[in-house]
């Protein structure tokens, strides 16, 4: 009896473990994406829906100069890039965002606001999001941060 129980307990945990990433869904409304291009003092609006098999967790974005042209590989698109600079005042961004418990599915969007007093240039706009149970998964476009209209 005792070995049927064990038995029994074991394929039950195996079942629910969760062994998927989530995912970042670009939808027909997603923003930011490869090569737009943003101003000075504007805004960057954040719209993507985020998917996860069992349970979604938290999300992180973070914006940071792409003055030496390195590069995070979650894309095929190449954009156009200015001369690789020195950065003199460039712009660091990075917040975590929870997501409501129990959701398997959320559409995550906000407005960013872009400081004024920045370095113009190449950037990397990065979203980590992350499963109740650890998984994560990446998504990283090219944007250009131009001087304000």
């Amino acid at each position: 009896m005792l070995l049927c129980a064990l038995s029994a307990c074991s394929s039950s945990d195996e079942d629910e473990k969760d062994m998927t990433q989530p995912e970042i869904v670009a939808t027909d409304t997603a923003s930011p994406l490869d090569c737009d291009t943003y101003h000075k003092g504007g805004k960057i609006p954040f719209s993507y829906l985020f998917k996860d098999n069992q349970e979604l967790g938290s999300y992180n974005i973070e914006i940071h100069n792409n003055f030496d042209h390195h590069t995070h590989s979650t894309s095929a698109v190449e954009c156009s890039l200015n001369a690789v600079k020195e950065a003199q005042k460039p712009w660091v961004f990075n917040r975590d965002f929870s997501i409501p418990g129990g959701l398997k599915s959320y559409d995550a969007s906000m407005e960013i606001d872009v400081p004024t007093d920045i370095d113009v240039g190449n950037y990397h706009f990065m979203v980590r999001l992350t499963d109740k149970a650890g998984w994560q998964q990446i998504k990283s476009v090219a944007i250009k941060i131009v001087e304000a209209e």
